[in-house]
């Protein structure tokens, strides 16, 4: 298991926002977004390989219970999330983040 996650900054300002989007929508509903998207980073560290490449090294992670993707890649010492995707949105705005 590799220990360290880490965001990239526009990742981490995608998933602050869409907390914050779903909590006005109903408190609470940013909270458990939240958590599943936690949730699923603890099993892409689990389990870097298991989700399918999607563009070159960059592996897609989807959500269960909201339309949204975890998008990264695996380096030898951690995982990097490069975005939090709406599924509604231009699925490959983010290639070209680090």
């Amino acid at each position: 298991m590799i220990s360290k996650v880490s965001y990239n900054d526009l990742a981490d300002e995608e998933l602050s926002e869409t907390v914050d989007y779903y909590e006005r929508q109903k408190q609470g509903l940013g909270i458990s977004f939240l958590a599943e998207v936690e949730r699923s980073a603890e099993i892409i560290q689990e389990n870097p390989l298991a989700f399918p490449k999607i563009y070159r090294e960059t592996r897609r992670k989807i959500l269960q219970r909201f339309p949204y993707s975890i998008m990264y890649y695996v380096l030898p010492d951690k995982i990097r999330i490069l975005a939090v995707v709406n599924h509604k949105r231009n699925p490959f705005y983010w290639r070209e983040r680090k």
